[in-house]
Formats: C-alpha cells, sequence, structure tokens
C-alpha cells in the first residue's frame, strides 16, 4: 500500500510540473508578439442615409449590423517594443480624412502615447452603411447659396432636407466607437503567434463588358450581338492572416479579398452585406468568439454581382443558388468560409511567434489626371442638364409640400442634385490641376514575416494590384484599398473604353498615378527588407 502511495504521489507531482506550460505560464517567447483584438458595432439607433448610389435612401431599418474591428499587432524584443501596427476594418462605404481625424482626437485622448499614424482604417465597401458627410459638402454648400439654394449647411450633400440622421452626427458617433475598438484591442495584447496562407474562392467578377466598338459598359448586357469580351482580369485569391493565443487557439482571421460588398446595394435598410454572412458561417464553424477582420483588395473595376446575360432568363450561377437554397450573399459566405477552413489546417502547422513586424507610412505625392477643356465643357454641359431637373423638381415641392409625404419622394431630386455637382467636381480639378498637379496621399506598408500588407485610398482597378502583387519581394502580398476616400483609379484601356469609373468625373487620379503608386509601393516594400 505504501509503494502504490508513493508511485500515486510520484505521477501528480509529474503532472503538477507539467502543468504550468499549458496553464500557468506563458509558452511563447520572452520577447516575441502580442495580439489584440475587438470588435464594436458601428450600426445607428435611428434612421441614416445609406451611401453607395447617386440618390439617397434613408434606411427604413437594419437588415443586419454594420461592425468596426480592429487588430493590433506588436513586436517586442529583449530591450522593448520594436515595432507595432494597429488595422481598423469598417463596414463603410469609405473612410475620410474627416472621419480618421475624429478618430485620432478620440483615440489620443486614451492612448497618448499610442503614435496615430501606427494605425490605418480601411472600408469593406458595402453600399448599404450609413453616410457620415461628404468630403466636398462646403464646396457644394458654396455653389447651392450660388444659385440661391435655401439649404441647411448638414444638407448641403444631398440637396434637400431629410428626415434622418444627418452625416456629420454619424461620423461623431462612428469616430468615438471605431476609438473604442482601437483602444480595446490595443489593450488586450497578450502574448499569441501569426500565420498567413492563400486559399481560393469565386467572389468578385470584373464588371465592365467591352463591344466590338471599343467601347466598354458597367454591367452591360452580354447577349447583345456587339458583345466582344469582359474588359479586365478578375483575382479568386484569398489572402489569409491568422492569429492564435499562447495556447494556440485561433483567435481571429485576416481576410483579403478582391471584391467590393454589394450584393444588397439597392436596399433601404442598414447592412454589411456578405461580409455579415461570412463572419456568421465562420463562427458557426470556428467557434463564436472568432474575430473576423475583411479587407478589400485591389478592385475598383470588380463585384460580386454576377455580369451575364439580361433578357434570356436564369444563368448558370443563378440556378445554382436556386437549387442550393443559398441567395447570393450566403453562396459568398460559404465559398470564403470553405477558403478560410481548408487552409487553416496547413497553416496552424505553421505558426510565427517572433515574426520580423516592420510598418512605415509615406505620404506620397500622385499626379492628377489631366482633364481637357473638352472635358469640362461636356461635363457642365450634363451639369447643367441635371440642375434644371434639380430646380424644377424643387420648385415643384415648393409649390406643394405635401410631396414629401409621399414614400420617398426623394429619390430623384437627390439624384438631381448629386449629378449637378459631379459635373461641377471636372471644373474643379480643370482648375486645380496647374497650381496642384500632384495630389498627396498616405499609404502604410507592414510587413509580417514573409508577408507584406500595402493600403491605399482609391478603388484601384485590379490591373494595379496585380503589378504590386507579381513585383513585391514578400512571399505573399495583401493589397488593402479604400484606406481613405479616394476615387478611381482606371487603367488606359478602361480609359479608352470610357465606362463609369474612367471618366474624368469619377477619377482624381488617372493611369499616370496608378503606375505611380506601384512603384511607390513597391519601394515602400523592398525597403523593409
Amino acid at each position: 500500500m505504501m509503494n502504490l502511495s508513493l508511485r500515486i504521489v510520484c505521477v501528480f507531482l509529474i503532472m503538477i510540473v507539467a502543468l504550468p506550460t499549458a496553464a500557468w505560464a506563458d509558452p511563447a517567447p520572452a520577447g516575441g508578439l502580442r495580439v489584440g483584438w475587438a470588435s464594436v458595432d458601428i450600426t445607428p439607433d435611428q434612421p441614416v442615409v445609406l451611401r453607395g448610389q447617386f440618390h439617397a435612401r434613408v434606411s427604413e431599418g437594419v437588415m443586419d449590423p454594420v461592425t468596426a474591428t480592429a487588430l493590433a499587432l506588436e513586436s517586442v524584443g529583449s530591450d522593448g517594443v520594436r515595432d507595432y501596427t494597429v488595422m481598423v476594418s469598417v463596414d463603410l462605404a469609405s473612410v475620410s480624412e474627416q472621419l480618421i481625424d475624429e478618430i485620432r482626437q478620440h483615440m489620443a485622448q486614451q492612448l497618448p502615447d499610442l503614435e496615430p499614424t501606427k494605425v490605418f482604417f480601411f472600408a469593406t465597401h458595402t453600399h448599404s452603411a450609413p453616410a457620415f458627410g461628404s468630403r466636398t459638402i462646403e464646396r457644394d454648400a458654396a455653389v447651392a447659396e450660388q444659385h440661391g439654394w435655401e439649404l441647411p449647411a448638414q444638407w448641403a450633400d444631398w440637396g434637400v432636407e431629410l428626415d434622418a440622421m444627418p452625416g456629420e452626427l454619424y461620423r461623431e458617433f462612428a469616430a468615438q466607437r471605431i476609438a473604442q475598438a482601437v483602444v480595446q484591442a490595443w489593450n488586450k495584447r497578450q502574448p499569441g503567434g501569426v500565420g498567413f496562407g492563400l486559399g481560393q474562392a469565386v467572389v468578385g467578377h470584373n464588371r465592365l463588358t467591352a463591344y466590338t466598338s471599343g467601347q466598354s459598359q458597367m454591367y452591360g448586357a452580354t447577349d447583345r450581338p456587339d458583345f466582344s469580351h469582359i474588359e479586365g482580369y478578375e483575382d479568386h485569391g484569398v489572402h489569409l492572416l491568422y492569429t492564435w493565443d499562447a495556447q494556440q487557439r485561433l483567435t481571429g482571421v485576416v481576410i483579403n479579398v478582391a471584391c467590393p460588398s454589394q450584393v444588397s446595394e439597392s436596399i433601404y435598410e442598414v447592412s454589411g452585406d456578405f461580409w455579415h454572412d461570412t463572419r456568421e458561417e465562420l463562427r458557426r464553424r470556428l467557434g463564436d468568439d472568432l474575430f473576423v477582420l475583411p479587407q478589400t483588395a485591389a478592385s475598383g473595376d470588380q463585384s460580386p454581382h454576377l455580369i451575364g446575360r439580361r433578357n434570356r432568363g436564369e444563368n448558370a450561377e443563378q440556378r445554382m443558388e436556386r437549387l442550393t437554397g443559398r441567395n447570393r450573399r450566403q453562396e459568398i459566405a460559404v465559398r470564403i468560409a470553405d477558403a478560410v477552413t481548408s487552409v487553416l489546417s496547413v497553416i496552424e502547422k505553421n505558426i510565427e511567434w517572433d515574426p520580423p513586424l516592420v510598418h512605415r507610412v509615406e505620404s506620397i505625392e500622385l499626379t492628377r489626371r489631366l482633364i481637357s477643356e473638352q472635358d469640362v465643357q461636356d461635363a457642365l454641359a450634363e451639369s447643367e442638364r441635371w440642375r434644371a431637373r434639380y430646380e424644377q423638381m424643387r420648385q415643384a415641392i415648393e409649390d406643394d409640400p405635401e410631396i414629401r409625404n409621399r414614400r420617398r419622394w426623394y429619390t430623384d431630386i437627390t439624384q438631381a442634385y448629386r449629378r449637378t455637382m459631379r459635373g461641377i467636381g471636372v471644373q474643379e480639378r480643370f482648375e486645380l490641376q496647374e497650381v496642384q498637379p500632384k495630389i498627396p496621399y498616405e499609404i502604410h506598408v507592414v510587413r509580417i514575416g514573409d508577408m507584406a500588407m500595402a493600403t491605399n485610398p482609391f478603388e484601384l482597378y485590379l490591373d494595379f494590384g496585380m503589378q504590386i502583387q507579381q513585383r513585391s519581394r514578400a512571399v505573399q502580398t495583401f493589397i488593402v484599398q479604400l484606406a481613405g476616400a479616394g476615387t478611381y483609379v482606371p487603367t488606359e484601356r478602361s480609359v479608352a473604353g470610357g465606362a463609369y469609373g474612367a471618366v474624368p468625373a469619377s477619377t482624381a487620379i488617372g493611369p499616370e498615378g496608378g503606375r505611380e503608386l506601384v512603384e511607390e509601393t513597391l519601394r515602400m516594400i523592398e525597403s523593409m527588407w
């Protein structure tokens, strides 16, 4: 009995010695990586104007929440912090300089030692997210005053006063919440590891249809006799960055796809679009506490919509969605989740606990797209036609105020107003190109081990993203667009085709600036090696 008791005690002591590695001690390296996650709800509690179309859409409810998700990474050595970065994804159409400035102001109050430019923000480009005030609202207000249109300053970006939260008020609300996500992620930093990989999922499609005439059209029909081809390339890669805690439990995943989240782009409800469905699908598979941080790669010419015939009934993909019982958003969610889970089993065998971490930010200057006098004349002529329609509808409302009681009465008049201002913007750019031929933009590049992540503020056409990825020093390069409020950056062939994203009114930066962005980004990536 004594020998048996002694053996039991010995086994118990061995178990006690073994336990600290799993439960009581930190198995991560003495230095190494620190990882922090946070997610906050930025869904408004009252009606807002939704961004994504020329016309206003006042929200009539919430289909699903819009969120902000932050990931903080910090590299710590024996002599202290080596470098750090915080990336923040938001379910918005874009992130403006005003929004970023306000977020950083709130951050500074709670994290005064955190370098503001070490935090970068980017949007998923959902077209069913709240508007937060146009970056041209001061210009619009001046034009309205010039024409004698009495407008409250806070509604100068829509042309009429709407029964909704003004954009600037939502911006204040969102800025506070997004700053909270940054603070929480930073304060939750714990020893952890990362691993990156590449999966595949068909999500985005080039949305430009080219015809035998040489012209192209966004979402153009393909069942016409003069249909020639789809204008550009498509990228179905899913770039993935996973994080684990010190006990090798999966904590989150960064997912980068070349497609904006615009399936539900015409609805009148707040929605995170297919990223909401993707989060739900991944949490069903991998756990309710999983953090999911979406990134939109270069995809100014891409869309989740099916490009195809219009007049011949159901196409093959629509038929498959009907047969599977999944709508478009759910189908995309399943495809992305399949990519995440299929790669995970390989990458979790290659966790890096102390990878090189470098974050650099620069203000780079890009050449403006040159606008001709003919471009200005054409734009102003179109603007004048829309102005006449706007004033006619405005007068009708003044004569009959009951019009405002009709459902969605504001749709046509807000579209006419926004298109009026669009033409005026071309003239503004024409005047600026002489005195300010280049425009500065904030660009972030992050190295994590053998991978790199490079931001830009644009709706960048896919070709430019591919040029960066194919020439990059990194093994794998994540391109992150909409890290700011830039315009489209089209290719030369798209400018020649004349589709929506390539016309002067849509672009402050043209193909020349796109090539400059590629070279500057590659230079920054190279410097980190």
